[in-house]
């Protein structure tokens, strides 16, 4: 019986309502109820999880600003470590050398933990205190967050392939006390030395009253002490972590969230939705910059063992995270849907990997081409469920997504998850089925942000979510509910399309279009006109050796035209030498949308927060090319 079935029968005996997970019109009276009576089902589920918190659950509600859990003293770390077997294996660090695999056990993970806590407290760092990290994605930045976190102080980390100026920009908000650092990370097949970078982050940082370096006689020290484990228990609500917006845009906003509703959510979405818990062991692509490195921390909330994985997705070989999965018995292996293209197009995949005992693979950070899904799925065979999710940095956890009893539909999501109240807006507020809405929810999730950081009366929080529709979260995605339940997922709407007043989605252009050979990747724009026109020109990457002649624009106007439709098709297929990504690898929409316009992105755009700011300027000169035409 899968663990959301679990949860079912256990609420069902508790409320004495008849509730299952089996099937689908099961799951959808579970979701109702879930979001019917949020009280019950929250306080249910942190029961079932392993969780009692005392009542009431929901204690005023409102958006923004609900009280969770008043009367609840918590721990994250706790939460993580307390009551776990020791012997068994929490944390597998693994680099782009397999030799250089390392396994923490439970008891070491909790020994670790306590003795950096220990070294933290002896430092100063209390409650409330700012420990920040530029770590790559290794065992040992997972130690940190637990030790700071068992403390009541504050979390915050960037990956180290970050410019000091953007690590700068997101920290120095924060007046941390601690710094802890690596001085190098592995991709590629080489080591990057950063020592400078750190060297120039420190000394940009005047709050910090210590410094710990990873991997140094140091380090050993401050984690080695064999000490008790003895966190700090703290108010639900009390700030866990800092994650930080891209920053590409504006300032990066740091988003609080707290221990209670972090724990709840993220236990919830591994449990229920990817069916997690002893014996299993997750792995996601990640850096620590990215949310889903926190997700992955939450699986350990389930018992489960995780991979952290410090290297290129593709070294040394474009499969390499499959290798990684048979390596290590992964049983939920996760990635992006630009890594599962480039090994459909490399003609290397999960085939030749002893895969056996993966159950499921979940796609994030984009959308999900169908044809994509449909390639995996013949690949994995239909004893691996394909699993895409969506959420955010803002709630550090996913609102639509999988469950081991749903249906999955190439190109869809299955089901908003447990305990979101998800729908789909118009602009006047009112829901909408089968066509284009805004993603909304409607009551409140646990971890939703507390507040930004620095934003003291609330108002650019307010701005962020609750501007549009007063007391309903805006998520600022354009999402479709299907007739059939499941969501569909088009892209930002603030970089939607909208031609002749007709809204699109970019992805149904970029399915079509980097599903050819020839094209690596593609980023479509529109852009206002001052004489009241449109322009939505494409911008291709080739494959090597490849070129733009007429044969090809055809190709890939057609594409378009019949995998979506004649309104779909770009003015111009511009060959671009790259596209420009957030560092957790999403593409710059809008600010390519601004440069092309003739916009300043201002001097809160910081280029450090980009993958290749030198690409920036290249769509600069097109759009001024286009404008003095």
């Amino acid at each position: 019986m899968s663990r959301i079935e679990e949860l079912a029968a256990f609420a069902s005996s508790a409320t004495g309502r008849p509730l299952g997970a089996g099937t689908t019109q099961e799951y959808d009276e579970l979701w109702a109820w879930s979001v019917t009576d949020l009280d019950a089902f929250w306080s249910l589920a942190a029961e079932h999880l392993g969780f009692p918190l005392p009542g009431p659950a929901l204690a005023e509600e409102r958006m923004p600003g609900a009280v969770w859990f008043p009367d609840a003293r918590v721990n994250y770390a706790a939460a993580v470590l307390d009551g776990r077997p020791d012997e068994e294996v929490a944390v597998v660090g693994v680099t782009e050398d397999p030799s250089a695999a390392r396994a923490l056990t439970w008891a070491e993970l909790r020994r670790r933990t306590a003795s950096l806590a220990a070294t933290l407290r002896g430092l100063g760092v209390g409650e409330g205190d700012r420990v920040v990290a530029f770590l790559p994605n290794t065992p040992d930045a997972i130690v940190g967050l637990l030790a700071t976190a068992s403390l009541g102080a504050v979390w915050s980390v960037c990956g180290m392939d970050y410019a000091a100026s953007a690590a700068r920009a997101r920290f120095e908000q924060l007046d941390p006390v601690v710094l802890l650092h690596a001085s190098s990370y592995v991709h590629g097949g080489r080591r990057h030395d950063r020592t400078e970078v750190v060297a120039e982050l420190a000394s940009a940082l005047p709050t910090l009253r210590a410094t710990l370096e990873v991997g140094t006689p140091a380090w050993e020290e401050a984690t080695g002490a064999d000490l008790p484990f003895a966190p700090t228990p703290v108010p639900f609500g009390h700030p866990l972590w800092v994650l930080f917006s891209s920053g590409t845009t504006g300032r990066p906003k740091g988003i609080v969230h707290g221990h209670g509703g972090a724990l709840l959510e993220q236990a919830k979405v591994a449990a229920y939705h990817f069916d997690l818990g002893p014996g299993e062991r997750l792995f996601w692509y990640t850096t620590p910059s990215w949310m889903m490195w926190n997700f992955v921390v939450g699986g350990l909330l389930t018992g489960a063992s995780v991979v952290a994985y410090d290297g290129s997705p593709a070294h040394p070989a474009t499969d390499g995270l499959w290798a990684l999965a048979a390596r290590h018995d992964v049983t939920v292996a996760g990635m992006s849907p630009g890594y599962v293209a480039a090994c459909q197009k490399d003609g290397v995949g999960p085939a030749g990997h002893d895969l056996s005992r993966l159950r499921r693979v979940g796609i994030s950070g984009s959308t999900f081409p169908a044809t994509s899904h449909e390639a995996l799925q013949s690949e994995l065979g239909p004893g691996v469920q394909i699993c895409s999710i969506s959420g955010g940095t803002d709630v550090v956890s996913a609102f639509v997504g999988p469950a081991p009893t749903l249906p999955v539909w190439p190109g869809e999501l299955s089901r908003p998850c447990l305990g979101v109240a998800l729908d789909a807006y118009d602009p006047a507020g009112a829901p909408v089925r089968g066509e284009v809405g805004e993603l909304v929810v409607t009551r409140p999730m646990p971890s939703m942000p507390l507040r930004f950081w620095g934003d003291d009366d609330g108002s650019r929080y307010r701005d962020a979510y609750f501007a549009t529709y007063p007391g309903v979260w805006r998520h600022g995605d354009w999402i479709t509910i299907t007739d059939h339940g499941s969501v569909v997922i088009h892209g930002r709407s603030d970089a939607t399309l909208n031609r002749n007043g007709i809204r699109m989605g970019s992805g149904d252009i970029y399915e079509p279009v980097e599903a050819l050979p020839e094209v690596r990747e593609a980023l479509v724009i529109g852009v206002e006109e001052p004489d009241g026109g449109y322009w939505m020109p494409l911008f291709v990457v080739l494959a090597e050796g490849v070129e733009l002649d007429e044969a090809l624009d055809a190709r890939i106007r057609d594409a378009v035209r019949t995998h979506a439709s004649p309104r779909h098709v770009p003015d111009v297929v511009i060959q671009a030498p790259g596209i420009p990504h957030t560092r957790t690898g999403k593409k710059l929409e809008v600010p390519v949308k601004k440069v092309l316009a003739g916009q300043d992105l201002g001097a809160a755009y910081d280029p450090g927060s980009v993958d290749d700011p030198e690409l920036i300027d290249w769509y600069r000169t097109v759009g001024r090319s286009r404008r003095t035409r």
